[in-house]
C-alpha cells in the first residue's frame, strides 16, 4: 500500500502521553475543524473509551483514527475520526490507516460488524474496503455523509 515505512499502535486515552494527545488533537482539529471550515465539538467525550489507532515514523504522527466497542454484543464497533496528516497526503496512508483500523476491529471484536459515518464524497474509498451504504445521504455539520457498514469477515455479504 504505502512505501512509507511506519509502525501502528493502539492507545486508550490514559496510555497516550501528553505530548502524543496534543499531536493527535491537533491533527483533527487543524483537519477537521480549520482545513474543512466546519466549527463543530471535536472533543465529544468519545475519547475517554476509545481506542486511538496511530500510524507513525518514529514520533512523526502520519495518520490516526478512533475505534469505539460495540455497545452490546450484537452492536457494530465504530471508526471514526479517519485523518491524514495534510503534510503526508497523496502517499495511499488513509487506504494503510483504514486495513489497519479493519485488522484491529476484527482481531478485538471478531463477530462484530464494524460501522461509520463517512463524508459523501469518500463513498467509494469506503467501499472498496468491503463498507455498503446504509442511509441516504444526511448533513452532519454541514458536511453530507452517509452511514456505511461492514460485516464480520467471519460472516458472507
Amino acid at each position: 500500500m504505502t512505501s512509507i515505512p511506519y509502525t501502528a499502535d493502539l492507545k486508550g486515552l490514559d496510555d497516550l502521553s501528553a505530548r502524543e494527545l496534543y499531536d493527535l488533537l491537533r491533527m483533527r482539529v487543524d483537519v477537521f475543524v480549520v482545513e474543512q471550515n466546519c466549527p463543530y465539538p471535536e472533543l465529544d467525550g468519545k475519547d475517554i473509551d476509545a481506542l486511538h489507532l496511530r500510524l507513525l515514523d518514529g514520533g512523526e504522527l502520519l495518520a490516526s483514527a478512533r475505534l469505539l466497542k460495540p455497545s452490546t454484543a450484537e452492536d457494530p464497533s465504530k471508526i471514526g475520526r479517519v485523518v491524514v496528516s495534510p503534510a503526508h497526503r497523496g502517499k495511499r496512508l488513509g487506504e494503510t490507516l483504514m486495513s489497519e483500523a479493519i485488522i484491529f476491529c476484527e482481531r478485538l471484536y471478531p463477530a462484530n460488524p464494524i460501522a461509520l459515518s463517512a463524508q459523501a464524497h469518500l463513498r467509494r474509498f469506503y467501499e472498496s474496503f468491503g463498507f455498503v451504504g446504509t442511509s441516504l445521504e444526511y448533513l452532519e455539520d454541514g458536511i453530507p455523509h452517509i452511514d456505511m457498514v461492514r460485516q464480520p469477515a467471519t460472516q458472507s455479504a
